[in-house]
């Protein structure tokens, strides 16, 4: 793992939140039309029916997989399995920018994930990070007038998506363990279908369970069909390749900052469909989460 951080790896860590930003406004909008476990198992077994082509041998009897299934089963279960489905769960009950505000802690439950499972240390350059890029989400979450933020309300949702940020944190922290076969490690379409195909097989579990204790129904329309297309390529294929790609040079603590340029993309996004025009506080923002980002990076020089 390269600690420092290069125009490309800030790129990869671009796209992924870029990316998500559209998935928490998609998966609000279908909320009425699939239960949220459902949503997550559809979406990974579309994305794993795209990878398979790529890297089938994979899943052979003599893949190096199975040596190391229990960590893939393990990826599969915290990246795919857990923080998806806890994200869409979340959105049943919340909205998007409450999601976006509970998972803006992101940096701080990477840090102290590192710090207790991992033994990573937490300089004051990474604290200094978390606070300008969480204070650039909030000037977001508040349209430049602080008293927005008195009219929030966290609900039950939240608590999910508290949940699926620790489980993100687990999982970034696991992608840096590279002790996969190099059959594996040097193929990027092979090392997330050994993710996706674990973590497909966990959404199923959970999608099974939603179908029997629940009024689970889908109602199938052009609407949830094109959902289910973005985000099985964008959000999982994609981001999950950049983010992937990204955490393993610059290392999990320094890509949670990028995180919270979701909140950002996500209020960008909001305001092009609403037809209105970014604000200037959204510059004030993106300059405290770049802030945050090089202050953070710059704790190896």
């Amino acid at each position: 793992m390269n600690s420092r951080l290069t125009l490309r790896t800030a790129g990869l860590l671009t796209i992924a939140p870029l990316l998500w930003a559209g998935n928490a406004i998609v998966g609000r909008l279908v909320h009425d039309l699939v239960p949220p476990m459902t949503l997550n198992f559809l979406r990974w077994l579309l994305a794993l029916g795209i990878l398979l082509p790529l890297a089938g041998p994979v899943f052979g009897r003599d893949s190096g997989l199975w040596r190391h299934w229990r960590r893939y089963a393990l990826l599969g279960l915290l990246g795919v399995g857990m923080y998806n489905a806890l994200q869409y769960l979340a959105l049943q009950t919340s909205t998007p920018i409450n999601v976006t505000l509970v998972a803006a802690g992101m940096p701080v439950w990477m840090m102290a994930t590192g710090w207790l499972f991992f033994g990573a240390s937490v300089s004051r350059k990474q604290m200094i990070g978390a606070v300008l890029s969480i204070g650039g989400v909030l000037v977001v979450l508040a349209r430049g007038e602080w008293h927005h933020l008195m009219e929030l309300r966290l609900v039950a949702g939240d608590l999910f998506m508290i949940l699926a940020t620790i489980a993100w944190s687990l999982y970034s922290w696991l992608l840096i363990r590279t002790s996969e076969p190099a059959e594996l490690k040097s193929n990027w379409a092979s090392f997330l279908v050994a993710q996706v195909g674990f973590g497909v097989a966990w959404s199923g579990l959970f999608a099974a369970g939603e179908w029997a204790f629940t009024d689970a129904v889908i109602h199938w329309n052009g609407t949830l069909l094109a959902a289910l297309v973005y985000v099985a390529i964008g959000p999982a294929i994609i981001a999950f390749r950049c983010w992937g790609a990204g955490v393993q040079q610059a290392g999990p603590a320094i890509g949670a900052f990028f995180s919270n340029l979701t909140p950002l993309f996500a209020a960008l996004m909001s305001s092009a469909f609403l037809g209105e025009a970014p604000h200037i506080y959204h510059g004030i923002a993106f300059a405290l989460i770049v802030g945050g980002i090089v202050v953070s990076s710059r704790r190896a020089s």
